[in-house]
């Protein structure tokens, strides 16, 4: 049972699919970990929300439970570290309540909002040239023209929820929703802030809001929250939070950081361009960098990271992990009376299918874009599908296709997160519930050609980024210290053997796209 002069730090990482909670010790050591599932609402017209309640209920109990079965007294969790999904939106009134479902980064309602504010003349990319010059100067990006991103949430409600928006007292992201819920303090970092394109990124050490931007955007400053260093401490927990959660009124609560910049720290990658991969519901590459750039053209920026003076590559691919789900839950194991409900062990039994298959899948391929896509392009109208299908094909050849099809959009962002870098990547750190997956990280490895590093408990690389960051943050620990905090599994190196199919599979995969986005269009077409 642990002393009581050793400190400790509780981690949140809030994904999509439910909330971790794990227990540290300020040295970066997991004692214990929680998970518990919360449901997503898809609505008609691209409607995507979660209940913030849920996500509340679901971390107190998993703080009580990790704190109970480490045997540690409340007393010695000296902070809170959260990581949650990034672009996000919850509207609360004064006292933090929400007013409205949490609109998450899969909801595009508020695209034909953001195409009204972006209207003028030589429009490229959706936005008026002189509009876009500035969006670019000052924050490093723009809006994505998908309404994926809060600032598109928070016109669909002002326009489709006049009185949810004129009651509002804070739009939240959904990190800093969990830190007032904890502390009763509104406040964004200089890093959450960033989606919802109104703030004045030139200078990373004082980020703030821009009068200009804010005019082009049509939302009100006072229904904004006031701005913080991405390294500050909020406050403590309230007594109200500390009696939900089981811990003291004196645990102090950190700023924490979204999903993309807790999981560049979790995952060791913290030195400028080397990168990490995730794949879990949805996918990135990353890396941090020592400059502010904009890719328009392949949907990538550089924007404040979670280490103080220090900017990361943000990008995203819009469904990898949720492939595989899709595959359990809608084509392999539907929940009808005609299907067997799903074994626990689907997904290595997935992977010893997988490896039954020899490389390419018999040259059948998935695409990937079950709910549009945001990198390397931009398109929210974009679907997935099999082709090239034969009565050759079995199951397992539709198994790997999948990993494969994954595979080959991610090779694609990651040629344009190393041109956008300007180097080439070594190895990539790989964490996630897809890096759990031998076979998947050595379809990867074929695919990108890029040594693959496993990174050990992968899908703790979230939750580790925000313990890292909180114990950083309350000086127990250096930035520098951390890739010796995170140990790699294994590391799967390229098969020369399989580059050809490989080669020859992703060319076709990048004509798919070209042949087909334009049907895409039509038949996605929205009205």
């Amino acid at each position: 049972m642990p002393g009581g002069t050793r400190k400790f730090i509780v981690g949140v990482d809030l994904g999509t699919s439910g909330p971790k909670v794990a227990l540290f010790d300020v040295e970066g050591e997991m004692l214990a970990s929680s998970f518990a599932p919360t449901p997503v609402v898809l609505l008609p017209g691209g409607g995507a929300e979660q209940r913030p309640d849920d996500w509340w209920q679901a971390i107190a109990r998993g703080t009580r439970e990790v704190v109970s079965v480490s045997g540690v007294d409340p007393s010695d969790v000296v902070a809170m570290g959260c990581s949650t999904q990034w672009s996000g939106t919850v509207a609360v009134d004064r006292s933090g309540k929400p007013l409205m479902n949490a609109v998450i980064w899969m909801d595009s309602r508020g695209a034909p909002y953001l195409k009204r504010i972006g209207d003028g003349a030589f429009k490229i990319e959706g936005f008026a040239l002189r509009k876009l010059i500035y969006w670019l100067r000052v924050t490093g990006g723009l809006p994505g023209p998908s309404g994926k991103d809060p600032i598109a949430h928070m016109l669909f409600i002002k326009h489709e929820c006049p009185e949810v928006y004129e009651a509002t007292y804070k739009f939240l992201e959904p990190l800093d929703y969990l830190n007032m819920r904890m502390t009763g303090k509104a406040a964004a970092s200089y890093h959450s802030i960033s989606l919802a394109w109104v703030t004045d990124n030139r200078d990373v050490g004082n980020v703030h809001y821009d009068d200009r931007l804010l005019a082009m955007s049509t939302l009100d400053r006072d229904k904004l929250p006031d701005l913080l260093p991405v390294d500050a401490v909020l406050g403590t927990l309230t007594p109200e939070a500390a009696g939900d959660l089981g811990l003291t009124g004196s645990t102090q609560v950190v700023m924490g950081a979204p999903d993309l910049h807790a999981a560049a720290v979790g995952s060791g990658a913290v030195r400028d361009y080397e990168g990490h991969l995730y794949v879990g519901t949805s996918s990135w590459i990353t890396c941090h960098v020592p400059f502010k750039k904009v890719d328009v053209i392949r949907s990538i920026a550089s924007l404040p990271s979670a280490i103080p003076g220090r900017y990361f590559v943000a990008d995203e691919q819009e469904t990898s992990g949720g492939c595989l789900n899709f595959l359990r839950d809608s084509l392999f194991f539907p929940n009808d009376e005609l299907e067997t409900k799903a074994p626990r062990d689907v997904f290595r039994r997935f992977d010893e299918m997988a490896g039954r298959v020899p490389p390419g899948s018999g040259k059948l391929i998935f695409l990937p874009w079950l709910y549009g896509e945001r990198t390397p392009v931009e398109d929210s109208r974009l679907r997935g599908g099999f082709f090239n299908l034969s009565l050759e094909t079995t199951r397992a050849h539709v198994v790997r296709s999948v990993l494969e099809g994954v595979g080959y959009n991610l090779r694609w962002l990651c040629e344009a997160v190393e041109h956008f870098i300007g180097t080439r990547f070594d190895a990539l750190n790989m964490i996630g519930g897809g890096a759990k997956s031998d076979v998947w990280c050595q379809i990867l490895a074929d695919i990108l050609d890029r040594k693959i590093r496993q990174v050990r408990d992968p899908i703790m690389a979230n939750v580790r980024g925000a313990a890292f960051l909180a114990a950083a943050a309350l000086g127990y620990l250096e930035f520098s210290d951390i890739p010796n905090r995170v140990a790699i599994r294994q590391t799967f190196e390229p098969n020369p053997g399989n580059r050809g199919t490989y080669d020859e599979l992703y060319k076709e995969f990048r004509r798919l796209y070209r042949a087909n986005k334009r049907i895409f269009a039509r038949l996605n077409r929205r009205g």
